[in-house]
């Protein structure tokens, strides 16, 4: 088996020659006395073959000769040998993992999910107890709160270190300088995160409250009752009124509508705004009265809870009937908790409550997001801290070990500690709350809310950028575009045209029904059978309206005026008023299609077994439904057999997609290449067409067709033999097009996206066809590039097959449907995403809410790339959860997804903005501010190391207490923040030139590259500062500290200047102010400073001197950098 499955591609021959001798050995050796290893390879099954071989992602894979799929058992035998190499190599850390692991199962073992028999109205009968009905979005509870947040932050090493160091400072003997010095910023850092986490918990609180606390009617053998919506329980008889939300997932059992179906809304389950119709069980819906459900004795098995959200497979059965009566329950008879009552008043019994429902199962649980830049800030304080450990012992071996050592190794420690700044964390925390607050008030993206402050810089850090389509990228309005008969094409400008051909044939028609309507048989019979006589134009319009008009599961709804709807149609009058009716249907295509017809042929009235049309001129036609096929994506059609009342004329109209239906209709030769014109203007098309029954052929088909439906096995493709026995020699009527219109400037905006170097995938819901006709509308696939379609793979062996076809396709688009893409994760999700990766663009559609996050955490783990995730539905907001960084839009779809994102836009147009302009200073004003930060704490560690060392290295610190705390706070830190403000270039440059954002995902502007340059700036200034000092200085240590200090401030201001790029007047202010603060403070500061020394000319000449020799070089240099080797966003402002 595995050596018939082609490898693709087998580079070099002597690799291949290898390969076959080897194969050759393997086969050969047969069951002889020598071939245990190989035999027990040849008695695995084919899956076991398969599960060895490769699927290589390189070539030089080929050429590696240990790459036969032979050898892979061997080499992973070798892996288990375990001993002491393993353990001291990580093997503890499995070991101590996996212990944890089994502790955590332990303590939250899950209760196994079970099927379940669910007697209607006596949740008491239930054998095992079912979780409770309530929401839960919190992350933390009343005691878990102050831990959890605690360890949130001190899982940084950044604020563990400060903890641990402001701690040490009760200890009498380590004490330097004041408490307040150390205590005073991680407080107040402390208190603004836990305020800040405080009120996002309590806002959660509330919203789950407000949704567990809703009031519904239970229905109960004493009649009924209110019950919370978090008190319901599996087996509860649950009455919800139009527009009431579904409290948990029920089995519909009756309606208020004659009929005995409802429509509902599921837009906040699987992000699809048209309605469903969803029909009740038919044994209840026949009970005469509500109070009945009681007197029969009947149950319901449900399968286990699962995630998937369009299957469902259970029975009702009613015992004390004879016989007992078994019916079927599909997902037709279900009602999934947070779908809404779109249409009369349902009783449902409750089947699955709060986690065990399809909507809570599909939702995972928000994790706290932390920015890539913070985690890179992290990694180089862990660098600063062994530098800091570095120099404190190189101190004390210089000290010669003298006395207590290691309390003066501690001390040292404590002196050096400004190395890694606590302020870094302040300064970080107020940048991000200016960014989101520039955010919020950027006129050009108005409505844009960041609810998530601590990740704005990731929106300058993407590579992947996974969006959905209905909502997002479509407004997902549906507009009838164009109607091909083959010689002749109508768009919306010859509408006038059409309306004139049916009201023609309709002014006819009359009067040769009524002449006909006796033996409407046999001239019909001679038509059918010579089709060849040229139609004139006006019937053939006339016909492939009536077809459109027919054919579809549109259904009008009547907002009920007054309390007269639900008498017998009352026809003439009351309901069919035009201004209050509405569509309803499971595609917006449809509902198009009908609204387009509207105008000549209006639908008025439908319902399970008839359908009402009327003329122009008034008279209403009835048609009697005898048969629906409704769509599904395998046959990718449907089909409807109608009786006209009047003619008695039987007719099976069918509308699909070219793919299915050009095998179906008559030879013509137009219908290929119209579908392809209509398809490349981003028309959705759907081929029409009909053929005329006997009523004996009718007759024969039902009888075949309803014996399919009862049978056991194979019931599916029994029933669609039967159909496709009609589906022959069908009549060719009309071409449709119909647009779905995309979102404003959604072409520009994807174009600037793939600019600036970020890969886009769509993960939707919808079908191939739509979703594949979108990616070009909507120029995620260009023009020029091809597109792969994989084909549908259920098993191993062919996953592999495709994948091998899909590699030998280069710089192709991707589109997958989830189920293949399932298959594919299964068994080769390596090799899967590799190849994915190395894609312009993936479109996957098909997808449900779980699949759509599992993508999202596939790329992070793979690729380690940042990725954003951008939606609008209630579908979308797992995705959004998983990824980096979430963007919802508020939408038609409710605000579920808005709400669960870290940023909230109200059109999809706005994230070029929020990417380019804000995502990309964001990311470098940050970059600059935390390593400025740092170079300010390593600038006075050198001093304090410079000055120790001169005085044999004792550990008494050169600034004491206000001196350090002001250097930190009043006298550095507004022009330091004022960084915040800083841009390289314009917002309309940063538009324009997308590609300057591609720089910022390699990351150069934060790197251990850029942090040495700036360790090597504070060592070389500081060493100036401290030694120009030491140098200058007059009999007093006094003198000392007041031009070492002075000369450090000015170069720090100094150094924010040289930083700056683009001049803010804030910044000017904030330089001002604080050399105004210095100089000020200069008068209170008598212990410090001798105030008679500092108001001489010698004073400011030393202190100018080395102030001029620590900036002037950096200065000389930053501008013969400028000259020789320009950054690129100086080419474009120059």
């Amino acid at each position: 088996m595995a050596d018939q499955i082609p490898l693709y591609p087998v580079r070099s021959a002597a690799a291949a020659a290898a390969y076959r001798k080897r194969a050759a050995y393997f086969s050969a050796a047969g069951p002889g006395p020598g071939a245990e290893r190989p035999s027990r390879y040849q008695l695995e099954d084919e899956s076991a073959h398969l599960d060895e071989m490769p699927l290589m992602m390189s070539e030089e894979g080929f050429e590696n000769d240990e790459s036969d799929y032979h050898t892979l058992p061997r080499a992973r035998t070798m892996q288990r040998k375990r001993g002491l190499q393993w353990f001291v190599c990580g093997g503890w850390k499995f070991l101590c993992t996996s212990c944890c692991d089994w502790l955590i199962n332990i303590c939250q073992r899950k209760r196994e999910l079970k099927a379940r028999t669910v007697w209607l109205g006596y949740p008491e009968k239930c054998e095992e107890k079912h979780p409770r009905n309530s929401i839960k979005n919190q992350k933390y509870n009343v005691f878990t709160f102050i831990p959890g947040v605690l360890y949130e932050q001190f899982k940084f090493f950044l604020n563990l270190y400060f903890l641990v160091v402001s701690c040490s400072q009760f200890v009498p003997a380590l004490k330097i300088g004041y408490l307040y010095t150390y205590w005073a910023p991680l407080g107040f850092v402390l208190a603004v995160t836990i305020m800040r986490e405080a009120v996002d918990e309590f806002r959660r609180f509330q919203r789950d409250k407000e949704v567990n606390s809703q009031l519904y009617s239970k229905l109960t053998i004493r009649g009924k009752v209110q019950v919370k919506s978090s008190d319901i329980q599996v087996g509860d008889l649950i009455i919800v009124e139009k527009n009431q939300r579904i409290p948990s997932d029920m089995v519909f059992l009756r309606t208020s509508e004659k009929a005995g179906s409802c429509f509902i809304r599921t837009d906040q389950l699987d992000g699809e705004t048209d309605w469903k119709l969803k029909v009740a069980v038919s044994c209840t819906q026949r009970l005469p009265a509500l109070g009945d459900l009681f007197s029969i004795s009947a149950y319901v098995y449900a399968q286990k809870p699962q995630l998937d959200i369009h299957s469902f497979e259970g029975t009702f059965t009613r015992e004390d009937s004879d016989p007992p009566i078994h019916e079927s329950l599909s997902i037709e008879n279900t009602l999934w908790a947070s779908t809404v009552v779109a249409s009369g008043t349902v009783i449902g019994v409750v089947i699955y409550t709060g986690k065990e429902t399809r909507s809570v199962m599909n939702t995972s649980n928000p994790k706290n997001k932390v920015g890539l830049l913070d985690l890179e800030l992290n990694q180089l304080t862990k660098a600063l801290f062994l530098a800091l450990v570095a120099l404190s012992v190189v101190m004390v071996t210089l000290q010669g070990f003298v006395g207590p050592w290691y309390r003066n190794l501690f001390r040292f420690l404590l002196l050096f500690s400004y190395i890694i700044p606590i302020s870094l964390r302040v300064n970080l925390d107020m940048g991000k709350a200016a960014y989101g607050w520039m955010i919020m008030k950027d006129e050009n993206i108005p409505g844009t809310v960041v609810r998530t402050s601590t990740i704005p810089e990731e929106l300058g850090r993407l590579v992947y950028l996974l969006t959905d389509k209905t909502g997002t990228l479509t407004q997902n309005e549906m507009v009838f575009k164009r109607l091909h008969l083959g010689t002749v094409s109508y768009g919306t400008d010859t509408m006038d045209e059409i309306q004139n051909h049916v009201r023609n044939s309709y002014s006819q028609t009359p009067s040769q029904a009524g002449g006909n309507s006796t033996s409407s048989t046999p001239p019909r019979k001679s038509q059918s059978s010579a089709p060849k006589v040229r139609k004139s134009v006006s019937s053939r319009v006339h016909e492939a309206v009536k077809a459109i008009a027919l054919c579809h599961n549109v259904t009008p709804v009547y907002e009920a005026r007054g309390a007269a709807t639900e008498t017998e149609f009352a026809e003439a009058d009351q309901d069919f008023s035009d201004d209050n009716r509405t569509y309803q249907a499971s595609s917006p295509d449809e509902v198009a299609l009908v609204q387009w017809t509207e105008s000549v042929l209006t639908l008025v009235n439908r319902d399970l077994t008839s359908m009402q049309l009327r003329t122009p001129s008034g008279q209403i036609l009835t048609y009697c439904i005898l048969q629906t096929f409704p769509f599904t994506s395998e046959s990718k059609r449907m089909g409807v057999i109608v009786r006209d009342e009047s003619t008695a004329e039987i007719t099976f109209y069918m509308k699909g997609a070219d793919v299915a239906m050009s095998t179906i209709v008559q030879y013509n030769d137009w219908l290929e290449e119209e579908c392809g014109n209509m398809a490349r203007e981003g028309l959705r098309t759907l081929v029409v067409a009909k053929r005329a029954l006997t009523e004996e052929q009718y007759q024969d088909f039902e009888s075949r067709y309803s014996q399919a439906k009862l049978s056991l096995h194979d019931r599916a493709l029994k029933v669609a033999a039967v159909v496709e026995s009609l589906e022959r020699e069908m009549e060719l009527l009309c071409l449709t097009g119909v647009e779905d219109q995309l979102q404003a400037d959604v072409r520009p905006t994807l174009e600037m996206l793939r600019n600036a170097g970020i890969k886009i995938w769509m993960l939707t819901g919808d079908k191939l066809e739509t979703a594949t006709c979108i990616a070009k509308s909507s120029h995620l696939v260009s023009r020029t590039q091809d597109t792969h379609v994989f084909r549908p793979v259920t098993s191993r062996g062919e996953a592999h097959l495709e994948l091998n076809a899909f590699r030998r396709k280069h710089d192709c688009a991707l589109v997958i449907s989830g189920d293949s893409l399932e298959v594919c994760l299964k068994y080769y999700e390596h090799e899967f995403v590799e190849l994915a990766c190395q894609c312009p663009a993936v479109v996957c559609c098909r997808c449900s809410p779980t699949q759509k996050a599992h993508i999202v955490k596939l790329l992070q783990q793979h690729t380690g790339k940042r990725t954003c995730a951008i939606g609008d539905g209630g579908n979308d907001v797992s995705m959004i959860q998983a990824a980096d960084c979430g963007i919802g839009i508020e939408g038609k779809e409710g605000r579920q997804a808005s709400l669960a994102a870290d940023f909230s836009i109200t059109q999809f147009k706005h994230i070029g903005r929020l990417l380019m302009v804000h995502g990309r200073s964001s990311y470098k004003r940050s970059a600059a501010l935390g390593q400025f930060v740092m170079h300010r704490g390593l600038i006075i560690s050198t001093m304090q190391a410079v000055f120790s060392s001169v005085f044999y290295f004792a550990s008494v610190p050169l600034y004491q207490g206000f001196l350090m705390v002001g250097y930190a706070t009043v006298y550095t830190m507004f022009p330091v923040f004022s960084l915040v403000l800083d841009r390289d270039v314009k917002p309309e440059m940063a538009m324009l030139y997308p590609e300057l954002y591609k720089d910022l995902t390699k990351g150069r502007s934060l790197s251990f590259k850029t942090f040495l340059v700036w360790v090597l700036i504070s060592v070389y200034q500081g060493g100036i500062l401290m030694y120009g000092a030491l140098v200058l200085f007059e009999s007093e240590f006094v003198h000392v500290v007041a031009i070492s200090f002075t000369a450090l401030i000015l170069t720090e201001l100094l150094m924010v200047a040289l930083t700056v790029r683009t001049w803010h007047w804030l910044m000017v202010v904030a330089q001002f102010l604080s050399l105004g603060c210095y100089v000020a403070s200069l008068a209170f500061l008598n212990e410090y400073f001798d105030v008679a020394f500092i108001t001489t000319v010698t004073f400011v000449w030393k202190v100018s001197a080395i102030t001029v020799v620590s900036c002037l070089p950096l200065y000389v240099l930053k501008y013969l950098r400028r000259k020789l080797s320009p950054p690129s966003y100086s080419k474009l402002t120059s």
